[in-house]
């Protein structure tokens, strides 16, 4: 790992020398230990992190069988915060990069997130097979006793049919969007249009926008990206807020599984009702929902949209505040 990469890397990392001794550190480490790169340099990995045994057994792997390791029962010494380490060797030495437990609980829920919405995906695959078939079908065969219908009765019979099947098919329509896409053509887009474009905010509400000017545009779908923002705007209305406020912003510290680059962050925060405490590890599964005629589909759809453009989306919620952040990953242009 060279030593731009090093500063470049979305994890604290540090680069140290065979003996185990720090010789750089990138600003997110320093800021992580609480230590300028001056004062960690020279210092010895088991000085940093507990236990000393752990540590040492790590280098003498990464040395001895020119291996990667990780661990992930260690502490650090300043104040005793759990954390992990993955370690690897390097033309200098070897890199080690520091993952807090609070980042590694997040990169795990991610990681289960993740896993349910391709199974969802499969499941919604399998939906448009078993089900929009027969509907059609059904449907068709409906249509044509309406047409041959000889007395009222029968007739309004078959419009109550056709309502409650095209009542049915809106649903699937609606489930079959967390499905896999093959027609995901990315292009620029100013995401701050689209949310301009979206929300329409009614009589009564106090609407912020807080837009980073400099902001570039982003990869993405532009009809996949607006019915994520619909989804979390009509969200935010239905918990009852008095007060919406979208931010955009290139964050600082963000990082995203696979990614080594700068993260562009477009949050939306209300003051209505907050997301109960019960359901929030599963917010973002297929109809999961605290409305009483919600269909749960918004939010897993928001959780498909984001993983389809290689980002995340992310929720804080406590009483007068909830705030729903979109994290896409900022492509450097080749150009």
């Amino acid at each position: 790992m060279s030593l731009e990469c090093v500063h470049v890397s979305p994890l604290p990392t540090l680069l140290i020398d065979h003996d185990g001794r720090v010789l750089k550190a990138n600003l997110l480490a320093q800021e992580f230990l609480g230590v300028s790169e001056r004062g960690l340099t020279g210092k010895h990995l088991g000085s940093l992190f507990a236990p000393a045994e752990a540590i040492q057994r790590m280098l003498d792997h990464v040395f001895l069988h020119h291996a990667n390791i990780s661990d992930h029962s260690l502490t650090m010494r300043t104040n005793n915060q759990p954390c992990s380490l993955h370690v690897g060797p390097d033309e200098e030495g070897a890199a080690a990069m520091i993952v807090p437990e609070a980042n590694r609980h997040e990169v795990e829920q991610q990681a289960r997130r993740h896993e349910i919405a391709e199974a969802i995906a499969r499941v919604a695959l399998e939906m448009a097979h078993e089900i929009k078939n027969p509907l059609a079908a059904l449907r068709g065969t409906a249509q044509w006793l309406g047409e041959h219908a000889e007395n009222d009765d029968t007739k309004n019979t078959v419009r109550h049919i056709l309502a409650e099947v095209d009542r049915i098919r809106e649903r699937v329509d609606t489930f079959l969007q967390l499905g896999p896409r093959a027609d995901i053509q990315m292009e620029s887009v100013n995401v701050h249009s689209v949310i301009d474009d979206v929300c329409h905010p009614p009589e009564g509400l106090q609407f912020r926008r807080v837009y980073d000017p400099s902001l570039p545009e982003i990869r993405a779908h532009p009809g996949r990206l607006r019915q994520a923002i619909e989804n979390l705007w009509n969200n935010a209305l239905e918990a009852g807020a008095t007060m919406v406020e979208w931010q955009s912003r290139i964050s600082p510290t963000a990082q995203l599984p696979g990614h080594a680059g700068r993260v562009i962050e477009i949050s939306i925060t209300n003051d209505g009702a907050p997301v109960p405490e019960h359901i929030r590890t599963r917010l973002f599964e297929p109809f999961v929902t605290s409305k009483s005629r919600g269909s749960g589909l918004g939010l897993a759809l928001v959780q498909r949209v984001m993983l389809e453009h290689g980002g995340r989306v992310q929720v804080r919620s406590q009483p007068g505040r909830t705030r729903f952040t979109l994290q896409f990953p900022l492509e450097v242009s080749s150009s």
